[in-house]
């Protein structure tokens, strides 16, 4: 059985206003002929504009959503309707589902089946590969002279490697000559910086293949505009104359690092690859998600914490504007999943490789008597697992056991800056990081002592829902202050800011 989610998680789960307001419209049982639930299925059928009613449910375990209208929106007011209905417990308990929805749920069961046999193979592959180097004498991913991320990088054969060796000539190209710039740049003041010059850099960032370089670099049109541009813009030109030189430098770096500096740079890593790698198993609470818009694209930021592992990871996902995003991450719900990490000194973005039953025990899910190999896979530290700047704190939850149910473990204030310095010393290019505070009392202007972001301040919600009592609350770190998510009320229902 799931867990029933709050009205507020619902609305979340929207693609626009538009589709708020309409689904609560049809949230009404005189609209749907029939519906009900199975306890992870959601169903109805709702009255629409022709002769048929439209055909809705919802796969809660995912979740995934299906409906016969023709909206392109995703998920449509007719599942949002269903599921404000079954979250407000006006949705009948039914032993049973109708076919319609009996084969969905078979023929999604069968294509995740598939998918999992391939990833397993994928993984099954790398480690052979991993064993034939190590047994020629070869270094596995991740040795010495940057663990393979320098050269031709992340090449995967010659035709691919070559490709890669034409592209790295290129971007060195340009990074040279954005080191000249800042050069320039510095020795002139910072007063004569133009928006033009910005701009042009820009785009001879993106001609010479350094796209992640010129994302940052088109930036720097904000930061001019802050009243406290003149640090703020100090503080970028140095971050990036790091990255450059880091890039020149990338033989010289140790593995995990090299990997951070060629994705900052836009190298990337194919979604087979991260899959391939090894997978961190856990519940994983969902703390918050934020979307933004950029160059005609909106992507979507979900973040989540594991609970055993105290690790945290960054789920993106990308569309054109208008078209839909990925909605099978809801805030304040907790997912039993395994995440591959995508590489890096501090790694934080991550895939959602496999979802597994909730009510699993270990002993179902690996084998009596397995270890933490079987749970994470061999080779696999602690390090790894949960960040070398992790305590007992972070590995375990921090008073997890008296933890409210739905109320994900948190960390003092202290104990949320040990963790980001921590993954600052690994990754200084870091520009956010989720964090669970426990026991904090919000401001209009700081939680628990720590700052706000000035777009943040004034969170009277989360103000409201304290009552001036100490709360958790999942939060977003940035150089420029926290972003609150989520909060939890005192019966453990997730609020979202």
């Amino acid at each position: 059985m799931i867990e029933r989610w709050s009205r507020d998680q619902v609305l979340a789960l929207a693609p626009d206003a538009a589709s708020r307001s309409a689904a609560q419209k049809v949230a009404a049982p005189g609209k749907w002929s029939a519906c009900g639930t199975t306890g992870t299925v959601v169903y109805g059928e709702c009255e629409g504009s022709g002769a048929r009613p439209y055909l809705a449910c919802v796969d809660l375990t995912e979740p995934a959503y299906r409906c016969s209208c023709p909206s392109r929106k995703f998920p449509c007011k007719h599942a949002l309707g269903l599921l404000l209905m079954w979250a407000a417990d006006g949705v009948p308990v039914e032993q049973g589902a109708p076919q319609w929805v009996t084969e969905w749920v078979e023929a999604r069961a069968e294509r995740a089946a598939k998918e999992a046999a391939k990833i397993e193979e994928a993984r099954a592959k790398k480690a052979a590969e991993v064993s034939s180097g190590e047994a020629d004498g070869g270094a596995p991913d991740g040795g010495a002279h940057g663990g393979g991320a320098h050269g031709a990088g992340r090449s995967g054969g010659s035709s691919r490697s070559g490709a890669e060796s034409v592209r790295h000539g290129r971007v060195a190209a340009g990074l040279s000559e954005l080191e000249r710039w800042l050069d320039d740049q510095v020795r002139q003041g910072l007063a004569g910086a133009a928006e033009h010059e910005w701009e042009g850099l820009a785009k001879r960032l993106i001609d010479a293949q350094a796209p992640g370089v010129a994302g940052v670099v088109s930036r720097l049109v904000r930061v001019r505009a802050d009243d406290d541009w003149p640090g703020r813009l100090l503080e970028e030109y140095a971050l990036i104359h790091l990255l450059a030189v880091a890039y020149r430098r990338r033989a010289e770096l140790p593995g995990a690092l090299a990997e951070t500096v060629l994705s900052r740079v836009g190298f990337p890593v194919p979604k087979e690859e991260v899959l391939a790698g090894a997978a961190v198993r856990d519940q994983w609470d969902v703390l918050g998600r934020r979307d933004e818009e950029q160059d005609r694209l909106t992507s979507r930021r979900v973040w989540l914490r594991g609970r055993r592992s105290g690790r945290a990871a960054l789920v993106l996902s990308f569309a054109p504007q208008g078209q839909p995003l990925d909605a099978s991450l809801v805030t304040g719900t907790t997912i039993e999943a395994d995440l591959t990490y995508y590489p890096g000194a501090a790694p934080l973005r991550a895939l959602v490789a496999t979802r597994h039953d909730p009510g699993a025990t270990d002993t179902m899910r690996y084998g009596p008597g397995a270890g933490d190999e079987a749970r994470y896979g061999s080779g696999v530290d602690d390090a790894a697992r949960y960040g070398s700047h992790a305590d007992d704190g972070a590995r375990y939850g921090s008073g997890a056991g008296g933890a409210v149910a739905g109320t994900p473990p948190g960390v003092s204030p202290e104990q949320a800056l040990d963790e980001v310095a921590g993954v600052l010393g690994e990754d200084p290019w870091t520009e956010s990081w989720p964090l669970v505070l426990a026991g904090v009392v919000p401001g209009r202007d700081s939680i628990g002592g720590l700052p706000l972001h000035r777009a943040a301040r004034d969170p009277w919600r989360l103000i409201a829902v304290s009552g001036g009592r100490p709360v958790t609350v999942a939060v977003e770190w940035t150089p420029r202050g926290l972003r609150p998510l989520t909060t939890w009320d005192d019966e453990g229902t997730a609020v979202i800011l």
